[in-house]
């Protein structure tokens, strides 16, 4: 089968891998914090040598995860037309001529020393969010994560929040994702064999896209039904009967998830002190 139908490997985020890492004997609650540590240092890190220092430390927690580096890799093939488009309207359409070097400069377009520092941080951002992103779901599965989140977000129970409704919003989040990706992939094929052109290069962009918008329907269609199914699957599975759920394996705290949580921290500041 042709690649160009192959939407499931292009999705990393959202894959788990038991390996038995360090990452995964240790508890899904520090887990989870280390993880939300470093992902908010490389979002409101301010400086350039922040996240290069960031996506060092993701090379080598993937190290780390036993997970291959090259199927990591796998899932910024999908976003990253994308982020290189974004990147150029950076660079090209939003700097300021005050202060700095301009290295180029037409009407409108502007190519500036600080338009090019800024379009270089906003992609190795994305990068690194991405590749993050991914190695997290590789060492903590959504039903770790679930459990991780109910137990951290348990004391706002005592403030009136539903915790359990924000939650299971998240796990649906979470696991809808290789669902679009397969359902996508299956649209795609059923089109194809009924002679539609797809997967080819012909044509320019706006060729492109009009091939594109026939999935997007029928996969916004299939998404809407499949919702409307689940509902009626937890209706009929009495959900929200009870108030506070329980869990068949107890979360055990350690002393490595202290020490885990500990490290996390200290590369948090590190990534947000760099200059």
């Amino acid at each position: 089968m042709n690649n160009s139908f192959e939407f499931l490997p292009l999705v990393t985020i959202g894959q788990f891998f038991p390996t038995g890492s360090i990452f995964h004997r240790r508890d899904p609650r520090a887990r989870l914090l280390f993880f939300t540590l470093i992902l908010l240092a490389i979002t409101f890190s301010p400086s350039l040598l922040g996240v290069i220092a960031a996506l060092l430390v993701t090379l080598v927690g993937l190290i780390l995860s036993r997970v291959p580096i090259r199927y990591a890799l796998k899932g910024l093939l999908a976003p990253l037309p994308f982020l290189i488009f974004i990147a150029l309207l950076q660079l090209l359409f939003f700097s300021s001529t005050t202060g700095t070097v301009v290295y180029f400069k037409w009407g409108i377009i502007v190519l500036t020393q600080s338009s090019c520092l800024a379009a270089l941080l906003l992609l190795l951002r994305f990068l690194a969010l991405i590749l993050w992103l991914s190695l997290m779901s590789f060492c903590l599965s959504s039903s770790e994560a679930i459990s991780a989140m109910s137990a951290l977000l348990n004391p706002l129970n005592r403030l009136g929040v539903h915790t359990m409704d924000l939650v299971m919003s998240i796990q649906v989040a979470m696991r809808f994702l290789p669902l679009l990706a397969q359902t996508a992939e299956r649209i795609a094929k059923a089109q194809a064999s009924r002679g539609a052109e797809w997967g080819t290069k012909r044509g320019g962009i706006i060729a492109q896209i009009r091939r594109v918008v026939p999935l997007i329907v029928p996969l916004f269609v299939t998404s809407l039904r499949r919702s409307d199914t689940m509902a009626l699957a937890m209706d009929a599975r009495a959900y929200g009967i009870q108030d506070r759920r329980t869990s068949l394996y107890p979360l055990t705290w350690k002393g490595r998830d202290t020490l885990l949580l500990l490290v996390g921290a200290v590369l948090t500041a590190g990534i947000l002190v760099i200059k």
